[in-house]
């Protein structure tokens, strides 16, 4: 397979595919789902809660932070999650322009 040609896509294009990507994984997904129900945790309340294990947690909460899915503080010797409320927006949003432009074509 080719080299790859994000740079040939817009930046919206390349957002949201990095958006998706972080998404791809079921464990990323309960992670968020998680992250919903409490507003905020740390890691091992996520590890008490999905039969991973700890490093493997950390590395999807990684993907999810370098997505920009989720946000951390730190908050003395831990880091506390919660979700990023304007990535969040633009999944939104960018649905919203697709539902809308299905609305319009006649079917």
């Amino acid at each position: 397979m080719g080299a790859s040609k994000s740079a040939s896509f817009s930046e919206e294009h390349n957002e949201m595919s990095t958006l998706f990507k972080a998404l791809s994984h079921p464990a990323r997904v309960a992670i968020v789902d998680y992250l919903l129900s409490v507003n905020t945790c740390i890691c091992g309340d996520i590890v008490n809660e999905l039969p991973l294990a700890q490093p493997t947690i950390s590395q999807h909460l990684k993907e999810l932070k370098n997505a920009n899915i989720i946000k951390g503080s730190i908050e003395g010797t831990a880091i506390c999650y919660c979700i990023n409320e304007t990535t969040i927006e633009k999944i939104e949003n960018y649905f919203g322009v697709i539902k809308q432009k299905l609305k319009s074509k006649c079917c």
